[in-house]
């Protein structure tokens, strides 16, 4: 009698447990979707690979699955009889059913999303956008037009929830003994809270640490790869305090100063030149987008989508291995006026972003520079006009000072054509010298061109090809308005990306090719004229214009001047989800952490990076994960002690 009563009293944990089953089956067949509908971006991954990632992606389902569940377990499982009473059941039904199908919604967000930034999302999505006055718009076309076959898939998932869930009912097992239940009920109870721990946790030990991002390393072979064994509630769960460094000791202060430091002190003595600096920051201008780059892709006949740039590029100083340092739009800005990386977290959205940085800005604002910054989108978007003005913009211009919506593009902001002619004039009105920096915005989602111009543009391969040849359209117009000005040869253009796009060769979806991004440099003078075969990245603009400009002050900046042959010439940023850091030197690439595997090539000869070196031993490698080591120490203790910048040193 005992046996039987004893089913009757788990019959309320194995619905429990059905149902548990039930939403991690669905978290299985949206990680099957999501590498589907961007298989072309692990073009390496092999069916054993990804069913290896399936199988490992249960763990990190079944921790987010409990945090989101807590309170529902709890309430089922609590020793009291009313847990039976059906207005109860049918509250914690909705309450099960609304909260598991909206994170289910979250985590479809992705299939779509991690295209864009080329990881799972992270917390800080909701950083990104909290400056956007049209959230409300961007929200329902994102749901209702562009993607609406992801809205399906959500409604679809969710139907499927709710009709399987309620085949499973909880039963009432009737009076009991209150002697003989209670007691169960509260092991019972105890029982489940243990092993929900241990689940959040993903470990059964005590030694054992929580699982994070990193973890996911485990079942990968390659760290971009580790997107598919994730799932986006547990991406954000786990950044929920993100953005607190460790203090880091690979060597002692006396020792990493001698592999690496972020002071720079004048090289020159020669009279500083008060040139114009005028930098572009172009929306998710991959460099694939390039012909002059691209020159022996499908058999030498690609063209590319930006032909005036690439006539630039003729008469300009650019790098043929030229990487950033970031994913995103907010880890562009810091990484060029600022020469900081975003490593790890976004470091505008860290707890560090309140330290005293230094600037491009501020260096010349001190020069007599007067600086503006621009960006055609609702002022104050992307958090753009507050980090600029604490890093030394004297002047912000946006749609407001625009002041026409007549060529607003409906969704981002002023369409690029008339913006950078307004970008044109508006240097007139600057007092020489001047440092002005533009972010571009066209070359973005939706992917659409003004009217006036429908298929002027070729389309390619990629939604994205369309947009990019427009905006280069944009940038020639803005040269024969700046041609005529009075400022113009007396100016350095700097153009680089926020971050990368879509792509669609197979070399730049590598977790090297991925961050390409084009650096270049344009004197109207034909002072600045080559393509460097030297590793370039986004934090070495600061100090390259400084450099150029004979700059006759100490700075900080986490870059180098490119100008420099003495220096070390690199590139330093993270993979996907934070848990290697990756490195480009000489010939070389390196993918290292402290926990997972190691990983270097040789990328300049094997640029799909399909051959490991790590087992060979070689020097080159060793240097590359000391300067690493050194760098990243650096990088984080100064942070943490608010030292990134000659103000605090």
């Amino acid at each position: 009698m005992k046996s039987l009563a004893l089913i009757k009293y788990t019959q309320i944990h194995r619905i429990l447990l059905l149902r548990f089953i039930l939403v991690m089956a669905l978290y299985s067949v949206t990680r099957w979707v999501f590498f589907m509908a961007n298989k072309s971006l692990f073009s390496e991954t092999t069916w054993p690979g990804f069913y290896k990632m399936m199988a490992g992606g249960l763990r990190f389902d079944l921790s987010a699955l409990l945090f989101i569940n807590a309170i529902y377990i709890l309430s089922q499982t609590m020793p009291f009889a009313f847990r039976y009473n059906r207005r109860y059941q049918a509250f914690t039904d909705k309450w099960f059913l609304v909260t598991n199908i909206f994170f289910i919604a979250i985590n479809c967000a992705d299939i779509i999303y991690y295209r864009f930034i080329l990881k799972r999302t992270t917390l800080t999505v909701f950083s990104n956008f909290k400056n956007e006055t049209n959230l409300a718009g961007l929200f329902f076309r994102f749901v209702f037009i562009d993607y609406w076959y992801i809205s399906l898939l959500v409604v679809v998932l969710g139907v499927i929830l709710v009709v399987f869930y309620k085949k499973t009912k909880v039963i009432n097992p009737g009076k009991q003994k209150a002697a003989y239940y209670y007691p169960v009920q509260l092991i019972l109870m105890l029982v489940v809270i243990y092993f929900t721990v241990i689940g959040m946790r993903g470990g059964f030990t005590g030694t054992t640490r929580p699982i994070t991002l990193s973890n996911a390393g485990r079942y990968v072979e390659r760290p971009k790869e580790m997107a598919i064994v994730l799932n986006t509630p547990f991406a954000i769960f786990k950044t929920l305090d993100q953005q607190t460094f460790t203090r880091l000791h690979y060597f002692s202060e006396d020792e990493v100063a001698q592999y690496y430091s972020p002071i720079h002190e004048p090289a020159t003595q020669k009279p500083f030149r008060k040139k114009n600096v005028v930098v572009f920051i172009l929306e998710s201008f991959g460099k694939e987008y390039f012909g002059v780059y691209n020159k022996k892709l499908d058999n030498g006949q690609y063209k590319g989508f930006t032909p005036f740039l690439d006539s630039l590029v003729q008469h300009s100083l650019s790098f043929k291995y030229s990487y950033a340092n970031g994913w995103k739009s907010i880890d562009g800005i810091p990484s060029v006026i600022s020469g900081i990386p975003s490593l790890v977290n976004s470091f505008v959205l860290s707890n560090y972003s309140t330290n005293t940085t230094p600037s491009l800005a501020k260096y010349l604002k001190n020069e007599g520079y007067e600086t503006a910054f621009y960006h055609g989108a609702p002022n104050g978007s992307m958090g753009f006009l507050a980090y600029t003005t604490i890093n030394g913009y004297a002047k912000y211009f946006g749609k407001t000072e625009f002041n026409d919506d007549t060529y607003w593009d409906g969704v981002w902001g002023i369409w690029d054509e008339e913006f950078f002619q307004f970008f044109a004039h508006s240097m007139n009105h600057l007092k020489k010298p001047f440092l002005s920096t533009i972010f571009s915005v066209s070359s973005h989602h939706p992917f659409k061109v003004p009217a006036k111009y429908k298929d002027k543009f070729p389309k390619g391969t990629l939604p994205m090809h369309q947009v990019v040849g427009y905006t280069d359209f944009a940038i020639r117009r803005f040269f024969e308005t700046a041609k005529k000005q009075d400022w113009y040869q007396n100016t350095l253009f700097v153009f680089t990306a926020d971050h990368t796009n879509q792509t669609y060769y197979k070399k730049y979806q590598t977790s090297l090719g991925n961050r390409s991004v084009p650096i270049i440099f344009f004197d109207p003078s034909g002072e600045l004229t080559g393509l460097s075969e030297q590793v370039a990245q986004q934090i070495d603009i600061m100090p390259t214009v400084l450099g150029y400009l004979n700059y006759d002050k100490p700075y900080f900046a986490f870059g180098n001047n490119l100008l420099d042959s003495t220096a070390a010439h690199y590139a330093i940023n993270t993979s996907g989800n934070a848990a290697y850091y990756q490195m480009a030197m000489g010939d070389y690439f390196l993918q290292y952490s402290d926990q997972n595997k190691l990983r270097f090539f040789n990328f300049k000869q094997d640029e799909m990076l399909t051959t490991n070196l790590a087992g060979k031993n070689l020097p080159q490698m060793d240097s590359m994960i000391t300067r690493l080591k050194a760098f990243v120490q650096t990088y984080n203790n100064r942070m943490i002690d608010n030292q990134i910048s000659m103000e605090t040193n």
